[in-house]
């Protein structure tokens, strides 16, 4: 039998099903009484037994070991001979390495199950698209004009890209220098001809973002129920929003990410009187104590949410503001900051946050290769007082501008300015400053003002209008 198709790179080809199969079906015939046999992947080694179907399911993803050509584990004598099952092909190992476990991470396992019958229950079934699969292995296999032995198109619009981003290249600059290289490379070479199309490649690869309209008094969103209305004609401002689902899911896909985030739970040694890692904080310990349905898989992810707004020109006098909520998930552009309506651009990343806290996604563990329900929740949030205006919905402005305090908020007003002097009611009461007239002119003698329960600001929320 033919042992060569063990090395061929794309495994969703038909000819390694076919013969994968074929190897399958001899397999069937040199099972033990669990009905089990040794399974080649390049992670079991034939060193663990499964079933026929499980043994598939690991072949797909992992590979078929190609040191393995003489299957003496599965039916071959030991001093079988066929120069047929040693495959010497190397290729272009040194420039596609990194970029085919880049396919493979954003493929993710959902390429585990292509068999039509996969009833174990020790693999549950995934779905996957071979097409988006095989389309990103094709432009990793093709060469970038015949002849050339070093790059593919894909490897050389990965190398160029880095290079763009480590000189902060201009798009136009890069799409002229793509058009320079297109007309020096030989003919029927497969080159990009801007940076548009090297953006379109690299899409496959979980590498780009979504594009949301927005009104230009944002007063709506066109997404979800207004996602197929027409764009309007004097819209200005534009949403770009980044999905947190595919991206977390990555980490626990990629062998080099999933490490560093279980490093928390099966790693960190803890110490109660160090903070070296958020774990350590009495925000994760309280969120623990709170949540333990959560807590119990340390494979579900805390997030902090950061929020500002910069220009990202450096040149304050332009009349553009740019307003990352770093999460990844969010830029809003437009030439004024978003003001009181941060709300509405909020609603994608909202949508999400909740179906990750409620429902959860469907997940793959590469170090236990099974699927996991994957859930995440807010846990931290950064800002400045501004930007906390935006991002709550609170005025941070006039006398009762504490979030904590609310109306009992110490302020008075100073040459047309309020002032927040109050600060040493704060203080111990027999603290010395509490006596200094040197802040104020007078002597502290107050109390921290008390602050409203959860009950009393749920009560004050429901008499707000919601029209």
């Amino acid at each position: 039998m033919d042992r060569s198709w063990i090395s061929i790179k794309n495994r969703c080809r038909k000819e390694y099903y076919d013969r994968m199969n074929s190897f399958l079906n001899v397999a069937r015939n040199h099972l033990n009484s669990e009905g089990k046999t040794l399974c080649p992947c390049t992670l079991c080694l034939n060193n663990i037994r499964h079933t026929i179907e499980t043994i598939r399911n690991h072949i797909i993803p992992n590979g078929f070991t190609t040191t393995y050509t003489k299957w003496y584990n599965h039916g071959d004598s030991f001093d079988y001979n066929d120069d047929n099952g040693s495959s010497d092909e190397k290729g272009d190992e040194s420039n596609c390495d990194e970029v085919r476990a880049a396919i493979n991470d954003a493929a993710g396992p959902s390429f585990v199950s292509l068999s039509e019958n996969t009833n174990d229950p020790e693999e549950p079934p995934m779905t996957f698209d071979k097409s988006r699969y095989d389309k990103m292995f094709n432009e990793l296999e093709s060469k970038l004009y015949p002849g050339c032995n070093d790059f593919s198109t894909l490897t050389f619009v990965v190398k160029l890209m880095h290079i763009k981003v480590l000189n902060k290249w201009s798009d136009k600059s890069f799409t002229m220098l793509l058009s320079l290289i297109k007309q020096v490379l030989p003919h029927q070479n497969r080159c990009p001809e801007s940076y548009y199309e090297c953006k379109k490649l690299l899409l496959e690869l979980g590498l780009g973002y979504e594009n949301i309209d927005v009104c230009l008094h944002d007063c709506a969103l066109y997404y979800r129920d207004n996602k197929d209305i027409q764009h309007c004609p004097i819209c200005q401002h534009q949403l770009r929003y980044f999905p947190i689902t595919p991206r977390l899911k990555r980490l626990y896909s990629s062998k080099h990410t999933l490490k560093a985030m279980r490093w928390h739970k099966e790693f960190r040694d803890p110490d109660d009187e160090r903070l070296r890692h958020p774990a350590d904080g009495l925000a994760w310990k309280h969120f623990d104590e709170t949540f333990p349905d959560f807590a119990k898989d340390c494979r579900n992810v805390r997030l902090g949410l950061a929020s500002d707004g910069f220009n990202p020109f450096g040149n304050m006098s332009t009349t553009y503001s740019c307003w990352p909520v770093i999460l990844i998930p969010l830029l809003i552009h437009g030439p004024k900051s978003p003001g009181k309506d941060f709300d509405i651009f909020m609603r994608p990343l909202i949508d999400e946050l909740k179906q990750l806290w409620n429902v959860g996604v469907q997940a793959y563990d590469s170090h236990n290769r099974q699927l996991f329900n994957l859930r995440a929740a807010v846990l931290w949030t950064i800002n400045d007082f501004p930007a906390y205006a935006y991002l709550f919905g609170w005025s941070t402005k006039g006398y009762k501008a504490c979030p904590v305090c609310v109306e009992n908020t110490p302020s008075r007003g100073i040459r047309k300015k309020i002032s927040y002097a109050r600060n040493r009611v704060f203080l111990q009461e027999n603290h010395r400053w509490r006596k200094n007239k040197d802040f104020d002119g007078a002597v502290e003698l107050g109390r921290p003002p008390r602050q409203c329960s959860e009950e009393e600001l749920l009560i004050s929320l429901d008499s707000f209008p919601t029209e």
